[in-house]
């Protein structure tokens, strides 16, 4: 499974429709969405899926005209097929290279362990598959409840999750840890899967993904939250996440990870009290830059300063995503990459 930063032909959306949660808000979540796929296309192409075959043509039509007068190189192909949800990390297609060439995986996706309806969202890969939107790159079915959120690849054979999601009894009950690492390195090729047993964000619906908290920068080198407030309730789990990743190793077995902490957003509520998901570590990692979603409080300069640090190759480009959190996901939640080979336009 290659790592983020490896080559990319598109990034997938899934656009928000008004039959999914974002129907209140959906004028406040939409320019999140173009704004997404504008930086991108600076970069790659953008492949969209929407509920709504006019509104798929619409999409087009306005995308690539912005993408032709600002002459980028990008371009937008925008697919008719149905959907629950927009969270296309979780599920989206996972990519593999093999001597057999690219492969795109299909796991089951069952939102979060049955938390809301994902019939449609189970079946978006193969409906885009049948219709071309993948190319020649075959599309493999697994048996298996597996979100993209969930897993962090290094592109050399090491893996990067979390205990409470891969292990929760609502995705995959028969399979214990073992079992999970013997899948993982069958269908994704992993060699070593380095797992955390702390860590959460309040609000999170995804029983810890592990693209909230700790995310490879490069196969030497983690990001992650941390909380320096006493006061917070997420400091103890995340103070042991940190002591976690202290501990880890390379494939090596003696060469400790360089470590960079994130700031601490200041917390973000929505109407009814409820604390929401607020996370830098849920960037996005494209060909020429880093997407990284921004909240609107003062923690997002220093966020924004130290990821330029971590991605000094790259363009970091800052995405205001509040009206996404307000649904208890960001950036990297409503995103898949697809590698270089994929998607030709």
């Amino acid at each position: 499974m290659p790592a983020e930063w490896a080559p990319q032909s598109a990034i997938m959306l899934t656009w928000p429709h008004a039959d999914t949660d974002w129907r209140e808000i959906l004028s406040e979540v939409e320019p999140v969405f173009f704004d997404i796929a504008r930086a991108t296309l600076r970069f790659q192409h953008v492949l969209i899926s929407c509920e709504d075959g006019h509104r798929a043509n619409e999409l087009a039509l306005e995308l690539n005209r912005y993408a032709a007068d600002q002459q980028l190189p990008g371009r937008v192909c925008a697919w008719q097929a149905p959907a629950d949800d927009t969270w296309a990390r979780d599920h989206g297609p996972l990519a593999i290279e093999s001597q057999d060439g690219l492969q795109l995986c299909d796991f089951r996706f069952n939102a979060w362990g049955g938390k809301f309806p994902h019939a449609k969202d189970n079946a978006l890969n193969q409906v885009l598959a049948s219709k071309g939107a993948f190319g020649r790159t075959p599309l493999m079915s697994v048996d298996f409840v597996l979100e993209g959120g969930s897993l962090e690849s290094d592109g050399e054979g090491t893996f990067l999750t979390t205990s409470e999601c891969l292990l929760a009894p609502s995705r995959n009950p028969s399979h214990d840890r073992t079992r999970i690492e013997k899948l993982l390195a069958e269908t994704l090729g992993s060699e070593r899967v380095l797992w955390l047993n702390h860590g959460y964000l309040a609000g999170d619906d995804t029983d810890s993904h592990i693209d909230t908290l700790a995310r490879f920068c490069a196969p030497d080198h983690i990001c992650y939250v941390r909380c320096d407030d006493e006061q917070d309730e997420h400091y103890g789990a995340l103070a042991a996440m940190e002591e976690e990743l202290q501990q880890f190793r390379r494939a090596d077995n003696v060469t400790p990870y360089r470590l960079t902490p994130l700031p601490w957003p200041d917390p973000l509520f929505d109407a009814d009290g409820e604390r929401l998901p607020a996370t830098y570590a849920n960037f996005l990692i494209i060909n020429g830059a880093v997407l990284v979603p921004v909240y609107g409080v003062p923690q997002d300069d220093e966020a924004v300063q130290i990821l330029a640090g971590a991605f000094n190759d790259r363009e970091i480009i800052p995405i205001p995503c509040r009206p996404l959190i307000a649904q208890h996901g960001s950036l990297h939640c409503v995103t898949m990459q697809l590698p270089a080979g994929v998607v030709s336009l």
